[in-house]
């Protein structure tokens, strides 16, 4: 599989195509044409790299099955650019109020989402590593942007795996407003009293018969660490303090 260079996403078949680090060495991060002697030839913006290489559009059509135009290049290539290690960023945002007014849309979108849509996907991990998605209800609690509690049978195959992996992720999708949000951290299985009885709602017990005691309801925390959005056609990552 060829390497990727990380500043204009050119595949490199050859280490001939690869950078020159400081002390002459390759790097296979970065091509002969971004990355000389441990610095970058072009100082730019990634919108000005992306212009930069859709000069080359021609070339870029050899290796399709059916011609794009220019635009329909620099529109994807702004789409795949943030994904490259040169232009990769991330934001940090907490439930203090943060001076950038970005971050601050950032943490609202995450509130309006676990606070409005009724369905939240939620994903573990099974004993082979594969992922297992499943549509939830909307969490019963929020608390800021970092601890969402969820409602759930504790003899699910769910919190087996939570058990045995608290690795796990939520997803919000908002199809009318075509944005996504996912939250990645870890998942807790908590049965105690009090926690039970903070996101008991009236009309659980067509879920649980035995009411708030019954041994087959169950909570569960999940704690985010970081997360991705996808909004106006552009992802962003951000990490959680």
């Amino acid at each position: 599989m060829p390497h990727i260079c990380q500043s204009c996403g050119m595949p490199m078949n050859d280490d001939a195509l690869f950078g020159t680090n400081s002390d002459g060495s390759k790097n296979s991060e970065y091509c002969i044409y971004c990355y000389h002697d441990g610095h970058f030839m072009q100082d730019c913006t990634m919108d000005e790299m992306i212009e930069h290489c859709a000069q080359f559009i021609g070339e870029v059509n050899k290796g399709l099955p059916k011609p794009i135009t220019k635009e329909e290049y620099i529109g994807q290539m702004k789409m795949y650019f943030p994904h490259l290690k040169r232009w990769r960023t991330t934001i940090t945002i907490s439930d203090a109020t943060p001076e950038n007014p970005a971050l601050v849309g950032i943490k609202e979108m995450i509130e309006k989402m676990a606070d409005t849509l009724p369905i939240a996907f939620i994903s573990s991990v099974d004993s082979e590593g594969f992922p297992w998605t499943k549509a939830m209800l909307a969490p019963r609690v929020r608390e800021g942007i970092r601890n969402f509690y969820f409602t759930t049978n504790t003899f699910s195959v769910r919190v087996a795996q939570y058990r045995m992996n608290p690795k796990a992720c939520i997803y919000f999708c908002d199809t009318d407003g075509f944005q996504g949000m996912m939250l990645r951290g870890t998942m807790q299985v908590l049965t105690d009293a009090k926690n039970k009885e903070m996101i008991w709602r009236d009309g659980d017990t067509e879920y649980y018969p035995g009411g708030v005691t019954d041994p087959n309801y169950c909570v569960l925390k999940f704690t985010a660490t970081d997360g991705r959005f996808y909004s106006d056609y552009y992802p962003r990552s951000f990490v959680i303090e």
